[in-house]
């Protein structure tokens, strides 16, 4: 989908609005929402996003407007989106996908406040001084997610137990990604079991990977948190499938189109804490007074038609604690 095409599905086609009310839109507060991630995932959270807005009194196209540029994957995009709602006097600047959008935000304006949605650690990827105080012109949702590697390894060894070695795919250009690969470490060793690390960052490398898997003997699959394997959710399903590989991953998405399961914090609730935030700001509220909120939910969720291609049953002890089952 092009941009000016998820723009218009997203907020309306403008060439349909009567003179009067886009004459009423020139003097409404632009949201400006810029994410790492592609159209697609965005159009999913974005009615989560409005519903913030609207409990705190904003409706979009009536006293708000919301505006989206999506980088597709590209991160190397993000610094122009980002100047376009600069340019477009965005009001607040909403950055999701990773800290990269809400990194390059920030390095773009300190005084057009930013609310951010991130699995990485905020505060070691420089986005926050401290979660209770933020400081500066920023706050919003950490969702920890790199945080879960350790788990999403414990629910993999649980499905696929034995001796053969564990995959992991990791992106390093992922600010977390450091901390991933120790958390993953330090739980292998815990378990006894050997994990294969292998790196990746373009599509043609995510290829090259799952080739590099079977070769060394990978039983199963980690998929790391990083926005950029999520914009490829379908290349890295279609190629786990293909290669008989049971995989976890970082999101609910990837067993939505057709992977295995996933272990994440609640993205929804996220997106929804964004609009409030940004509906309080725009309400007069500063940035560095709102905490930086965390998840206390998480979503266990498992696509048992992928099981069954796969061969695979899951323990009724998985089964009971699964949030989601796609049949």
């Amino acid at each position: 989908m092009r941009r000016r095409e998820f723009i218009t599905l997203l907020g309306g086609a403008a060439a349909a609005w009567p003179l009067a009310a886009r004459a009423q839109q020139a003097t409404m507060p632009v949201v400006g929402v810029v994410t790492s991630l592609s159209s697609s995932f965005m159009e999913r959270y974005a009615p989560a996003l409005r519903e913030g807005l609207n409990e705190t009194g904003y409706i979009d196209g009536r006293n708000v407007t919301v505006e989206y540029r999506a980088a597709e994957g590209y991160y190397d995009r993000l610094p122009a989106l980002v100047a376009e709602l600069i340019d477009h006097k965005a009001a607040v600047i909403v950055a999701v996908g990773g800290s990269d959008p809400a990194r390059i935000a920030k390095a773009a304006t300190d005084t057009i406040p930013i609310v951010f949605a991130s699995a990485a650690d905020p505060i070691k990827a420089g986005l926050v001084a401290s979660l209770n105080r933020p400081g500066g012109n920023i706050t919003g949702v950490s969702l920890i997610g790199s945080a879960l590697e350790a788990k999403r390894l414990d629910l993999l060894q649980q499905l696929v137990p034995g001796a053969a070695p564990l995959g992991v795919l990791v992106d390093p250009r992922y600010p977390d990604a450091d901390l991933q690969l120790r958390e993953l470490q330090e739980a292998a060793a815990v378990i006894k079991r050997q994990i294969v690390i292998v790196r990746t960052s373009t599509e043609s490398e995510i290829d090259a990977s799952f080739a590099a898997l079977a070769r060394q003997g990978a039983a199963a699959l980690i998929v790391a948190q990083a926005p950029f394997f999520t914009t490829r959710r379908e290349q890295i399903v279609t190629l786990a499938a293909r290669q008989k590989l049971p995989a976890i991953y970082a999101v609910a998405e990837f067993p939505a189109s057709g992977g295995l399961m996933s272990y994440s914090g609640d993205v929804g609730f996220a997106y929804r804490q964004i609009g409030i935030y940004a509906g309080r700001i725009l309400r007069g509220e500063k940035p560095a007074n709102l905490p930086v909120m965390q998840p206390t939910k998480f979503l266990f969720v498992i696509n048992l038609k992928t099981a069954k291609a796969l061969g695979i049953t899951f323990p009724p002890g998985l089964l009971a604690i699964a949030d989601e089952v796609i049949e």
